[in-house]
């Protein structure tokens, strides 16, 4: 509107009342819709919540109403665990957090509007309100954060966040509860970037997350005060406030169970007692060393992962056109493949930034910078870094980008170091193809790369740590060490290859689970629930979600018995482009 336009007869609160009701009817569209599947079963439902009353106490501790990803699989969840006599109760943030995973950067006008007003008027209206509405349809307990915290709770929080001193919230514990490193965490995640050190407004927005983190700590303490749980059942695990339920449920001895979605459409990994950034660097092996080893899990798993070349049967990739050609490789890159190289892979600077204490570096930017300045030496070894594509690609882009730290810390590259940018569609599969090994920290990439016998060197929390089939550092001279035995001039023996590949049978078909009922969506959420009777969920319905539920109820292995039905058709198996 223009200052000549006339200005309609409405007040400016009943404008911004009539936008946030548009917005949240935009958003309540993406949230998963019950009442017909409800209304269907007749008393059914209603049947089912009275008679699992007094049974097994679970928390759903959704939070955040307005994560759309969360919603839909919490609330199937909490209808499928109730059916198995569970008494499932639900949390969520009730627009009282300062600052919260949910907020992101680009829902302001900048870093100065979020670290003065924080997430209340632009994001909690749209988070509170659809949360709370897809789970009155089920007509479970639904607590809500603000009604466990007393003044003297929300004073402590404001006071602590205002007078802990900047370079020790990190390390800042509650008792025995992590707050700082959450807090830290989610005002990373806010930022896009791995530190805060030169960001504008850093301070006050991780005060802001500081205060978040030690009043979802209270709140989650007086409700588990008033009401005992045997399970508790959330997303991510880490971040605010996942993070910090966590750490009380855990503390207050009560069984946590994390979630997040998988590679494979429709499928999800659960992980019990901590996120899976840390369970799955620690799983037993004998989970999947023993598995029986068939010609048809074979086809399977090599099927599989040369899908992954082209994401065909994904619902997370980052390339639409991934180039394959070696000759455009070599020229776009400069490399000579008549010469040793050694593949490099990064991962997003900013994401799951957790504590890890079996990494050799303190982060990923001082292991890249320490990687190619001992490169630098090697001038008979070509170092082929390429930045992992989710930077822009990902859900939250990245504002601090590993191109420019390393243009930063190296003006002028070694002439044997090549980076290969976060936007280019060489396919990270074919250039790797071409090293004689690979350096990895923390992505996931290396339980495909063993299983194509390549050898891997881990400096960081990559999942395929501790398996047996890689060279893990666990100090920068063990790293050093490791990297004075390059190159390696050959692939991977076939026994420890045949390792890897159970492996990553056991990482992509055991540990990711399938709910066959979860669509891929393309908007506002990667999946929709699509259930139309109650009766899908019952038990034995659906292999998957009986044993999510038993992993829920008794604690049994998130681990889907894949292998018992491998001897059916597998997947057309994709040639790996040569």
């Amino acid at each position: 509107m223009s200052s000549s336009d006339p200005i309609p007869a409405i007040s400016v609160v009943e404008r911004l009342k009539a936008k946030t009701r548009s917005m949240f009817a935009r958003r309540a569209n993406h949230q998963p819709e019950w009442r017909a599947a409800i209304s269907a079963s007749g008393t059914a439902w209603q049947d089912a919540v009275r008679r699992a009353k007094g049974g097994p106490r679970v928390l759903i501790a959704t939070g955040t109403g307005g994560y759309h990803a969360a919603t839909h699989l919490e609330s199937l969840l909490a209808i499928a665990l109730t059916l198995r006599g569970a008494e499932v109760h639900l949390l969520l943030c009730d627009e009282f957090l300062p600052a919260c995973m949910q907020a992101q950067l680009g829902h302001f006008t900048g870093t100065a509007d979020y670290a003065r007003e924080g997430p209340a008027r632009r994001v909690c209206p749209t988070c509170w309100r659809p949360g709370r509405e897809t789970y009155r349809a089920l007509g479970l307990p639904l607590h809500r954060y603000s009604e466990s915290t007393t003044a003297t709770d929300r004073a402590t929080a404001a006071r602590v966040a205002r007078e802990l001193a900047f370079d020790e919230i990190r390390e800042f514990r509650l008792e025995d509860i992590a707050v700082g490193e959450h807090a830290l965490a989610g005002a990373l995640r806010f930022f896009a970037k791995g530190t805060l050190g030169d960001q504008p407004d850093a301070e006050p927005v991780l005060r802001r997350y500081l205060e978040a983190a030690l009043l979802t700590t209270f709140s989650l303490r007086g409700l588990l005060a008033r009401v005992p749980f045997a399970a508790a059942c959330f997303h991510h695990g880490i971040y605010v406030p996942q993070g910090l339920v966590g750490e009380v449920a855990r503390a207050q001895g009560v069984r946590v169970v994390n979630w997040n979605p998988a590679y494979r459409k429709q499928c999800f990994i659960f992980s019990h007692g901590d996120t899976y950034h840390h369970t799955l660097m620690n799983e037993p092996v004998a989970k999947w060393e023993d598995v029986a080893w068939t010609a048809e899990i074979e086809e399977k798993t090599m099927g599989y992962l040369a899908s992954r070349w082209h994401g065909t049967q994904d619902w997370i990739w980052f390339h639409e056109k991934p180039q394959f050609d070696l000759a455009e490789i070599q020229r776009q890159t400069g490399l000579d493949f008549s010469r040793p190289i050694i593949g490099l892979l990064t991962n997003v600077i900013w994401d799951a930034q957790l504590h890890y204490p079996a990494n050799a570096f303190p982060n990923m930017i001082e292991w890249i910078m320490w990687t190619i300045a001992y490169f630098a030496k090697r001038p008979e070894l070509q170092l082929l870094i390429r930045v992992h594509p989710a930077e822009i690609r990902g859900t939250v882009r990245s504002r601090q980008t590993v191109v420019e730290e390393i243009a930063r810390a190296f003006p002028v590259l070694p002439p044997n170091v090549v980076v290969v940018p976060p936007e280019s569609e060489v396919s990270t599969y074919a250039a790797m193809a071409q090293c004689d090994s690979v350096i990895i920290y923390g992505t996931k990439t290396g339980v495909e790369l063993t299983s194509q016998g390549k050898p891997v060197i881990v400096a960081g929390e990559a999942w395929i740590r501790n398996k047996g089939v890689t060279r893990d550092a666990d100090s920068i001279a063990h790293y050093g060490a490791l990297l004075d035995e390059l190159p390696y001039g050959k692939p991977m023996t076939e026994a420890m290859t045949a390792r890897a590949r159970k492996y990553a049978y056991h990482f992509f078909f055991r540990r990711m689970i399938p709910l066959e009922m979860m669509q891929p969506h393309v908007e506002k959420t990667p999946y929709k629930v699509t259930v139309e009777s109650l009766d899908e969920l019952l038990p034995g319905r659906h292999r998957g979600l009986d044993v999510i539920c038993d992993g829920i109820l008794r604690g049994a292995d998130f681990i889907y018995p894949d292998e018992d039905s491998a001897t059916a058709p597998a997947a057309p198996l994709q040639t790996t482009p040569s």
